[in-house]
């Protein structure tokens, strides 16, 4: 449940971008116009020389603010949300981006938006995160989070990569491929459909596996329950890599396991009151192209 009202807030910008400062100094004062206290994420305000509020790291973001205002993209969106998810805080997607599945409240709406939500009146949301670690020789050499998937890929200079794929106990098959896509509910959306991968609804406890570019047309993609394990072996294939979400591991080894599981932590989207997944669908997609 909503609270009565948040308190503070915490602002992330993709400070890359040109004519950002501007804009996060005008929903800054927009908040705090409200009445809340403000603090920025430490990298946002050294790159944009906004310096009239505290500057502080992700983790003092947590625990002191009791929701985060995330301007940018869905890769600014995923980058700040793995740093937050251990601290619960909720997040609000403000999107300055071109597709935006996770920023959901366009630019030039954020006022409309923003105000109830400020005061209460919002939707919450919680979506699942994947957690891993790369295996190598029995001991763990990496370890990732990820909201959208765990990609293991094959190598500039290799034409594949085979993995041995189980679930679980049970063997599901030797994949040839450019590479293997594990996906959470809301990274069904981003680079698994893409590779042809099913949507899957939020609300559903399931991964996807997809293989990208198959060497072999029956490899479909395949809905999982996200009770088991997914572990991940290489077989052939040279320099092959695996990303979580933002995390790169390169070069890894024939013989090495990545495995993937349901995280414990996860993230709470905040949202305009009747906000419906169905309808960022027929935005995002354009569905409606083509109705009367």
């Amino acid at each position: 449940m909503a609270p009565k009202r948040f308190q503070h807030v915490a602002i992330v910008g993709k400070h890359q971008a040109r004519g950002i400062r501007p804009l996060l100094e005008e929903i800054i004062d927009f908040i705090t116009r409200q009445g809340l206290d403000v603090s920025l994420e430490r990298d946002t305000a050294l790159n944009t020389g906004i310096s009239s509020y505290d500057a502080l790291t992700p983790a003092e973001l947590g625990e002191r603010c009791d929701l985060a205002v995330v301007v940018g993209g869905d890769g600014t969106m995923l980058g700040f949300a793995r740093e937050m998810a251990k601290h619960g805080t909720p997040l609000v997607g403000i999107n300055q981006g071109r597709l935006g599945f996770i920023t959901d409240i366009p630019i030039e709406r954020y006022r409309e938006a923003l105000g109830p939500i400020l005061a209460g009146d919002c939707e919450m949301e919680h979506r699942p995160m994947l957690e891993g670690e790369v295996w190598r020789d029995g001991h763990s050499i990496f370890e990732g989070l990820a909201l959208n998937d765990v990609v293991v890929s094959r190598g500039a200079t290799a034409s594949m990569v085979e993995l041995k794929v189980d679930v679980g106990d049970e063997f599901v098959a030797n994949m040839r491929a450019d590479g293997v896509i594990v996906s959470s509910p809301t990274g069904s959306s981003a680079y698994a459909l893409s590779a042809g991968g099913p949507l899957l609804h939020p609300s559903i406890a399931g991964l996807v596996l997809v293989p990208i570019a198959s060497h072999t047309l029956s490899n479909r993609p395949i809905v999982l329950p996200d009770s088991g394990e997914v572990r991940m072996e290489i077989v052939a294939g040279r320099d092959a890599s695996v990303n979580f979400d933002m995390q790169s591991l390169a070069s890894l080894l024939h013989g090495d396991r990545i495995t993937v599981r349901r995280s414990s932590h996860k993230i709470c989207f905040v949202h305009p009151k009747g906000w419906s997944y169905y309808a960022t669908l027929r935005r995002k997609l354009r569905w409606y192209e083509g109705v009367v």
